[in-house]
């Protein structure tokens, strides 16, 4: 675990913006952000920005055999170190905004459950827009999609603005509960197609 958190900070340093954070997410929110996707009722499973993988164990821990799983990540450090600790066939590298393009390239048509850690506040808002392009494309209707945001960040202009458009983007949108068991505070939001 040392050596993945050494792993997140170095690449934190290196690219803040597309990191998003210090420090990997707790296990209590990868508990609560899986929890919200009701993964026992999902058929395949897109994880957006796995990074070091603290939700993806998770998600794959639960997972049937029958259930499909891809995580996309940008990162090539972190993209390298997911195929090693869950195996190759299971992520991909490449940008979230051409996700559609990637879940066929791995045979997968559409997806009932996604599971989101890109940081949305440093995502340019056209990136913001294929993103969300790309998930109204290949989201069930019906579907779940989970993301998380830290505590304080609802009170940036980024925070209010990710509110807005998950608000615009899905039938229903609630908050989990904070979980304060991670660095920073978090909550997840749960959002229906």
């Amino acid at each position: 675990m040392a050596a993945m958190s050494m792993s997140f900070v170095r690449e934190f340093v290196r690219d803040p913006a597309a990191v998003g954070a210090l420090a990997p997410s707790s296990r209590a929110l990868a508990r609560t952000i899986v929890d919200a996707v009701d993964l026992e009722s999902r058929h395949a499973v897109l994880e957006l920005g796995p990074g070091t993988g603290a939700f993806t164990a998770e998600i794959l821990r639960r997972l049937r055999p029958a259930q499909r799983y891809l995580g996309i990540e940008r990162n090539p450090a972190f993209h390298a170190a997911l195929c090693g600790r869950f195996g190759a066939e299971r992520v991909a590298l490449g940008d979230a905004a051409d996700l559609d393009r990637m879940l066929r390239a791995h045979g997968i048509a559409h997806v009932d459950g996604v599971v989101c850690s890109l940081p949305w506040a440093s995502l340019p808002a056209a990136v913001q827009d294929r993103v969300f392009a790309a998930l109204g494309r290949v989201l069930t209707h019906g579907g779940l999609f989970a993301t998380f945001a830290y505590l304080q960040g609802t009170l940036l202009p980024g925070g209010r603005v990710l509110r807005q458009r998950l608000s615009h983007e899905f039938a229903s949108v609630r908050r989990s509960e904070i979980v304060w068991a991670n660095l920073p505070p978090a909550f997840v939001y749960i959002c229906r197609k």
